[in-house]
């Protein structure tokens, strides 16, 4: 999945207006201003479009895990340079503080189902004999899944 529409998806989810994303990456210390956060949340057709980068989206879920679950002791976490889908969904999972059952009952909601075991192969390390690549797929019905959760409970 594009960076841009990870990002979209979890404003609208989450409701974030403006100042609340601006304010999430504020919290992985990255300054960002109003107009490039507007540019990064445009349809890839619009002229002012601006691709959001690997590291500007590690900064965003990073600061919406320290939002969500408190700042950790120590140092801030260093943003990755390269993120894949499973980073993203492992991000996700740990800023909303979900266990197994809890992303499965999520992925059912949007009519994906998964084995436990399944799950838990997206969450290992990429040299692990059974680690699982997260394909667009499956990171597209979880944020679904967290819409239909999260947004459709507010309305």
């Amino acid at each position: 999945m594009q960076n841009n529409d990870i990002l979209r998806r979890i404003r609208y989810i989450f409701d974030l207006g403006d100042s609340q994303m601006r304010g999430l990456f504020a919290l992985s210390d990255y300054k960002v201003g109003l107009p490039q956060i507007r540019n990064w949340l445009l349809k890839e057709d619009a002229p002012e479009f601006v691709p959001l980068t690997d590291t500007q989206l590690a900064l965003f879920l990073n600061g919406l895990i320290i939002d969500m679950r408190g700042q950790k002791e120590g140092p801030k976490p260093v943003p990755e340079k390269r993120l894949t889908n499973n980073i993203v969904f492992t991000k996700l999972k740990i800023a909303l503080n979900l266990k197994a059952d809890d992303v499965l009952a999520i992925l059912e909601s949007a009519g994906f189902s998964i084995s436990k075991h399944e799950l838990s192969a997206l969450f290992r390390k990429p040299d692990h004999k059974h680690y699982r690549e997260c394909k667009d797929q499956l990171l597209r019905n979880f944020l679904m899944g967290l819409q239909k959760t999260y947004r459709e409970n507010e309305e």
